[in-house]
């Protein structure tokens, strides 16, 4: 059934109506859906390289909004909606872990899940029902969210259509990196300060 969804995410780049299908599926994707939002952004930006920054804005603002929607099920559905979204998912015995990665780095757990392959949708859900701050949730989301999709869209736009087989081998490889240097880079400012 995944895979039927994933080719019909694909086919939406030929249509006229891509765009408004990537922020569809930003926003569809930090909440409840399974198909991330970067197969429609590599689709896209390889279809159109020079828009591919753009592709990226469009899709950070649906998966932040996404994300919004997801911490509002998590805050005010939790019990009807947001376990059995998680549960669909079966990440259940992962909700005490993100509790604990709640109580101890706060929202950073947001930022960090927002850019890597870890289900974001688990974070936003998480992020309402534990209470997490509002405005900085956004904050740790609007980064994270926009470096991933950034990324690949710069890539794309520098690189054109050649980068699509290096972004589907090695994106998992490169938010690691990244993920890496950023705790490191804030575990390193913590020691100095």
């Amino acid at each position: 059934m995944i895979k039927k969804i994933y080719y019909w995410v694909l086919l939406w780049a030929k249509t006229p109506y891509g765009i408004w299908a990537l922020f569809a599926l930003a926003f569809a994707e930090s909440s409840f859906f399974p198909i991330p939002p970067d197969v429609l952004l590599i689709a896209l930006g390889v279809g159109v390289p020079k828009k591919s920054i753009h592709f990226a804005l469009v899709c950070s603002i649906g998966s932040v909004l996404g994300g919004c929607f997801g911490y509002f099920i998590g805050w005010q559905f939790m019990e009807g909606m947001g376990y059995k979204i998680i549960e669909w998912y079966g990440l259940m015995d992962k909700f005490d872990y993100i509790q604990n990665l709640y109580r101890t780095h706060d929202a950073w757990a947001v930022g960090i899940a927002g850019f890597t392959p870890i289900p974001y949708k688990l974070f936003t859900i998480t992020a309402g029902a534990f209470g997490i701050n509002f405005p900085v949730f956004i904050l740790a989301s609007a980064l994270s969210r926009s470096a991933r999709f950034f990324l690949i869209g710069g890539l794309i736009y520098k690189f054109g259509p050649n980068i699509q087989t290096f972004i589907d081998r090695y994106l998992n490889i490169l938010t690691l990196v990244f993920t890496v240097l950023l705790i490191g880079s804030f575990v390193l400012i913590k020691l100095i300060l």
